[in-house]
């Protein structure tokens, strides 16, 4: 990553310090504004054309294909190096853990449209709209996606160094490298 390692050199020492120790969490809201992306965009998609009568199974429906994405890109990017499970194991408890998130994201926008009626004709399809995406897509996110930080950490991505590949030698001199 030698984009990445370009950019921390010109930051100042204190931030790339602050940067470098808060890898992994910030990989992980990286993930989240690409998924939060796949969500609102999926979301719109599917509200504006075959489920414009369900915005919450429409909104549900695109935080699953987010999920997906972010299974991906967080087993791979974001908790490269932690592990500690099996895979299947890990990834049952990835997707129960965003099963729940699922709900999390989605209880926002039920409190918004049916407790707290803002929707048509209660209210101007423009201010239904702001408080769709206010309520689903922001708040609903935010405390999803804090749900899910600490519950991947803890249980889905326990061991901090459970993936780093052991080291071994690998040329005639005696060095030994990371196994590939």
């Amino acid at each position: 990553m030698a984009v990445v390692e370009n950019v921390l050199a010109r930051l100042p020492e204190p931030l790339r310090v602050t940067l470098i120790k808060h890898r992994e969490l910030l990989r992980f809201a990286v993930v989240g504004g690409v998924c939060f992306v796949v969500t609102t965009v999926v979301n719109y998609a599917l509200k504006l054309t075959v489920l414009n009568r369900n915005p919450v199974t429409a909104l549900a429906i695109a935080v699953i294909i987010a999920t997906i994405v972010s299974y991906i890109l967080n087993r791979e990017w974001s908790f490269q190096d932690r592990g500690g499970r099996e895979r299947p194991h890990e990834a049952a408890l990835f997707f129960l853990i965003s099963g729940i998130g699922v709900g999390l994201n989605s209880l926002p926008l039920v409190v918004s449209r049916y407790l707290l009626h803002l929707e048509v004709p209660h209210v101007t399809l423009l201010a239904q709209e702001i408080a769709d995406f206010g309520f689903g897509n922001i708040l609903g996110t935010l405390v999803a996606m804090v749900f899910r930080w600490w519950a991947f950490k803890k249980w889905v991505f326990p061991e901090a160094d459970g993936r780093v590949r052991p080291l071994r030698p690998v040329r005639g001199d005696g060095e030994t490298e990371r196994a590939a």
